[in-house]
C-alpha cells in the first residue's frame, strides 16, 4: 500500500513528510532520512518498504519541496542545509508519530542515508528522548558532529570499504568514543563503495551489500523495538 504526504507541527509552523503504514494496521515509528537529493521517490519507495515490514514509516521533507537530480545541485543543497532548522524538523516528525494511535513504540528510530545517515544518527544524539535508535548508512554532512555520547539508545551503521569520502579513522574515533561512554554502536563494511543501498543508482548500487545490509537492519529494528516494549 503506498503512502501519502502529510503535515505536522514544527515550533509554529508546518512541517510535511511522506508516511506510510504497515498491513496490519499499526507498527513501531520508524523515521526515513533524505539523501541529499531531497525527498525524491527512491526515498518515498524505502518508506513504502518499511512501512510493508511492520512499521509506521515517515521521511519528513528537510528541503521544504525542493528536489534535485544533479549532483553539483544536490551538494548545494546539502551545504545550504539549516542543521538546526532540520533538527526541529525531525523533533517534529518524531513527535507527529507518536501521537499516532496507529504508532505503537515509545520512541521512534531514525535511519538515514547519505546525507541523511548522519542527521539520523544527529537525531538520535540531539533528540534522545523522542529517539531510541539509529541506522546510519555511510553517513556524512561536513557540519554535522553528532555527539554520541548523547545517545540514549543502540546505533546501528554501515559502509563501504571503498568509500572514499568517508575515512574509516574518522568511523573508528565515533564508535571509539561511543563504546567508552558505554553506548552500544555496531558498524558493518562492506565491499562496496558509497551509496551502495540506493538501486535506482546503477554505477552505485551493489545488490549482495545492500541485501546484508537490510537483513541485518530490520534484524536490528526489530530487535530493538521488542525490548522497548
Amino acid at each position: 500500500m503506498a503512502g501519502k504526504m502529510v503535515t505536522f507541527p514544527i515550533n509554529g509552523r508546518d512541517g510535511s513528510g511522506y508516511l506510510a503504514t504497515p498491513p496490519l494496521g499499526s507498527g513501531p515509528g520508524l523515521l526515513v532520512i533524505q539523501e541529499w537529493w531531497g525527498l525524491v521517490d527512491h526515498i518515498k519507495d524505502l518508506v513504502d518498504r518499511f512501512a510493508a515490514q511492520g512499521f509506521v514509516a515517515l521521511a519528513p521533507d528537510l528541503y521544504h519541496g525542493t528536489v534535485t537530480k544533479s549532483p553539483d545541485d544536490a551538494g548545494k543543497l546539502l551545504m545550504a542545509l539549516n542543521i538546526a532548522e532540520a533538527g526541529n524538523d525531525m523533533r517534529g516528525a518524531a513527535k507527529y508519530l507518536l501521537s499516532r494511535d496507529d504508532v505503537t513504540s515509545r520512541q521512534v528510530a531514525a535511519l538515514g542515508f547519505c546525507m541523511g545517515g548522519q542527521l539520523a544518527l544527529f537525531a538520535a544524539c540531539a533528540h534522545p528522548d523522542l529517539v531510541g535508535a539509529a541506522v546510519d548508512f555511510y553517513g556524512i554532512h561536513p557540519k554535522v558532529d553528532p555527539d554520541v555520547t548523547q545517545l540514549s539508545g543502540p546505533v546501528l551503521a554501515h559502509f563501504g570499504k571503498s568509500d572514499q569520502s568517508i575515512p574509516a579513522a574518522q568511523v573508528e574515533a565515533m564508535v571509539a568514543k561511543a563504546h567508552a561512554a558505554g553506548k552500544t554502536f555496531n558498524v558493518h563494511w562492506y565491499d562496496a563503495g558509497h551509496a551502495f543501498f540506493n538501486d535506482t543508482r546503477p554505477t552505485a548500487y551493489n545488490k549482495v551489500a545492500a541485501e546484508a545490509a537490510w537483513t541485518r537492519t530490520l534484524v536490528f529494528l526489530r530487535g530493538v523495538f521488542k525490548t522497548a516494549q
